[in-house]
This record gives structure tokens, C-alpha cells and sequence, in this order.
């Protein structure tokens, strides 16, 4: 268990509570006498020491959205009505922008969206939360306010529903994703047996949320350091179908790679489902699902040794293409090694010959020369980029005089 005074402390000193900006906003919404708090991750990462520049911070408040947007225009700060529906305003002081939201109790649920009422009661916005490790609040400056004892949880590495779990998930099904991404984040990939019976439960609802957001869920999950395991319990309740060969590739992939990223594993489940079902059942975006695919190729080349095709064609994707070829193909960690250190070796040359080369040979230009042209650009790369021009103008003339 991390220490408990260390935490609270680091409290104190964090990022936010030094920073002018976030102050001014604290300032203008009557922080000072702890109408507004901040909320949720910059709390909980500040507390485990792992609060970054990319860590929101996020404010709740006892003040209306109106008053909210009133106190800052008449601050001269710039605000957003991002979700006004649901009481959320951004604020922006300087270049910091904060999102404030109203207390909040849900009166009405579908498991899809709520129905709120604003409010004043601290308590109550905290038990509305879903798991205890995001009702931890602190003021501005930086004193622990936690009406559910969830320090304690968070320090235990537990991550946990607030109330009746099942309740909690039929409020929005989403939260039996976020439950394995904050399993996965915040509790060492050790499920709590009460939440993940009460995901399991859910697990037939689960297909009234729309596949943006399972998509953005899956792939913050997969964005983690560690999830295969936390992956494989979700395919043990029935709410993920990956083979056993792919969680096996997915393990491999987290123990052979310093710094997993996300689209490497989507890479790996391609091997398991149809890109373009998993694109539909996810929405994922086009530029992931291009640099996926790219991936794909690049790692079937570097399982067939062909890292000079890597290289040539795959250079900024190389060593992440090599690590998920050595996961999906089960190579031990020195050959690994030894291919990544042979692809850093790797100085690919311009290709040698050019337009010019070819119009001056007298080759005439079609479908048969472009083909042919792809024959000897593969033999060169094969060759390490050793074929000089002489010879792959004579062997491009040796292509084209085959019959097709």
C-alpha cells in the first residue's frame, strides 16, 4: 500500500495549486471558501504521483452554469458551453482550460444517458460517481475532501463501484468498460469479484451503447501499459471474443515492449477479426485503421526476415512492426533484440533509378513497365540496396521482354 500521509501531501504541491491560471479560475468560482473543487483525475494522479501535463483537471462547484458563465465573463475569462446540458462550462485563464461542472444527482437513467438536477450537496454528487476512486475532491489549495473514504481504495489499488454495482452500471452501461480501464489503470489488472460479477450480468445490455463510445472506451483501454490480462478477464465474462492465440500475442507484445501503444494491439486483434467489422463495431477512425493496417504488413515482413523491406517501406513504423511480428510469432526476447539492433542498421538509399533514367533508356511507359519496375524494386531491396542502376536497367529490361 502506497503511504497515506505522502499522498495527501503531495496535495499540497501540485502542478495545478502553483499554476496562476488554474488559481485564477478557483478564484473567480469562489474556491476560496470551497464552492469549487477539483474533481476526479487530477485529484486521483495527483495522490499517486502521477499527475502530467496531460492530466485534465477538472472542477465540480455548488455554482449554476449561469453563474458560472457569469463570473467569468465578468472576470474577462473566455468560457465554452460544452455540455451546458449536463452542467458543464470550459473555462480558459491564459492557456489553461478547465471544465466546471454543477453538482449533480441523477433523476433519470436509461443506461444510455441521465437526467440531472443540479445541486449543493457534495455527498450526494459523490455517490452519483461510479467507481469510489473518482469522488475524491480537493480545494484549491490542495486540502483532501473524501466523503467516501475512497483515498483508502485508490491506495489499495481497488477499484470499486460506489453502492449497488448493478445499480451503477444499469445508470450507463458504459461503465462496465471504464470499470476494466480503471482496473487496468489504477489496480494492477486484479478485478474486484462483486464488479466483475456485476459486468458479467450486464454483459447482454451492453449492445444499447452506441459504438463510438465502446470505441473510444476500447481504445483508451488499449492505450494502457499493461491490459492482457485485464483483456482475458473480459473475454472470461463473455463481453470481449479474442482467441486465445491473440491474448497470448497481446501478453508477448506488453513484455517484449517498453512502451505499448495502442494501435500495435489493435494490429494484433486484426489478426482475429475482420479489420472492417472491427472498424464498424468500434467507428474507429480511418487514420487508425490505415496505420493498423500498415502495421500489419510491416510486421508479417519483419516475422519473414525482410527487414530491409521494413525499412524501405515502413521506416517510421519499423521497430513497432518488429515487436508486434516477434509477439504474434512467439520469438524469444534475443531475437527480438538482435532484429530490432539489425533494422537500426538500416541505411536506406534513394532508389536508383528515376524518370529521367527511364525515358533516356528508351523504355516506354504503361502497365508492363510499372510492373516490372515494382519486379526490380524488390529485387534491390532484397539485394540490401546493392543492385547499381547499370544493373537494374538490364534486369528491368529482362522483365519486360517476358511474355506476360
Amino acid at each position: 500500500m502506497l503511504d497515506r500521509k505522502k499522498a495527501v501531501q503531495a496535495l499540497r504541491t501540485a502542478r495545478w495549486v502553483r499554476d496562476h491560471d488554474a488559481q485564477t479560475i478557483f478564484k473567480v468560482l469562489d474556491g476560496l471558501s470551497d464552492h469549487t473543487r477539483a474533481v476526479g483525475g487530477a485529484v486521483r494522479d495527483t495522490l499517486l504521483g502521477r499527475y502530467s501535463i496531460r492530466t485534465d483537471l477538472d472542477l465540480a462547484t455548488e455554482l449554476s452554469p449561469d453563474e458560472v458563465i457569469e463570473r467569468a465573463k465578468d472576470a474577462g475569462l473566455s468560457y465554452y458551453p460544452t455540455g451546458i446540458k449536463h452542467g458543464t462550462v470550459t473555462v480558459r485563464c491564459g492557456q489553461t482550460n478547465v471544465e466546471v461542472t454543477t453538482l449533480r444527482e441523477d433523476v433519470v437513467t436509461d443506461g444510455r444517458h441521465a437526467k440531472v438536477a443540479f445541486g449543493k450537496d457534495w455527498i450526494a454528487d459523490a455517490r452519483r460517481r461510479d467507481f469510489t476512486i473518482n469522488a475524491l475532491y480537493s480545494s484549491m489549495n490542495g486540502v483532501l475532501f473524501d466523503p467516501l473514504d475512497a483515498l483508502t481504495d485508490l491506495l489499495e489499488q481497488r477499484v470499486v463501484f460506489i453502492g449497488d454495482p448493478d445499480q451503477r452500471i444499469a445508470e450507463d452501461y458504459l461503465r462496465v468498460y471504464r470499470f476494466f480501464r480503471f482496473t487496468a489503470g489504477y489496480a494492477g489488472e486484479k478485478c474486484d469479484p462483486e464488479s466483475l460479477a456485476a459486468c458479467a450480468r450486464a454483459r447482454d445490455k451492453l449492445s444499447q451503447l452506441s459504438a463510438e463510445r465502446v470505441g473510444s472506451e476500447m481504445m483508451k483501454i488499449l492505450s494502457l501499459q499493461k491490459v492482457a490480462a485485464t483483456l482475458a478477464q473480459m473475454v472470461k465474462v463473455g463481453i470481449l471474443h479474442i482467441s486465445v492465440k491473440a491474448l497470448r500475442a497481446l501478453a508477448a507484445y506488453e513484455d517484449l515492449s517498453s512502451s505499448p501503444v495502442a494501435v500495435a494491439r489493435l494490429a494484433i486483434l486484426f489478426c482475429d477479426h475482420n479489420p472492417a467489422e472491427l472498424q464498424k463495431a468500434w467507428r474507429l477512425s480511418k487514420a487508425t485503421m490505415t496505420e493498423a493496417t500498415e502495421l500489419c504488413a510491416a510486421a508479417d515482413m519483419a516475422v519473414q526476415s525482410n527487414l530491409n523491406e521494413v525499412a524501405y517501406r515502413h521506416l517510421r513504423l519499423g521497430p513497432v512492426a518488429i515487436c508486434v511480428g516477434a509477439a504474434m510469432a512467439g520469438w524469444e526476447e534475443g531475437r527480438y533484440r538482435e532484429a530490432i539492433e539489425t533494422f537500426r542498421a538500416i541505411d536506406v538509399p534513394r532508389f536508383p533509378i528515376t524518370g529521367n533514367d527511364l525515358i533516356e533508356s528508351g523504355f516506354a511507359q504503361g502497365p508492363a513497365l510499372g510492373k516490372a519496375l515494382r519486379r526490380i524494386e524488390r529485387d534491390w531491396v532484397k539485394s540490401g540496396f546493392e543492385m547499381d542502376k547499370n544493373r537494374l536497367l538490364h534486369r528491368l529490361q529482362v522483365y519486360l521482354s517476358m511474355p506476360l
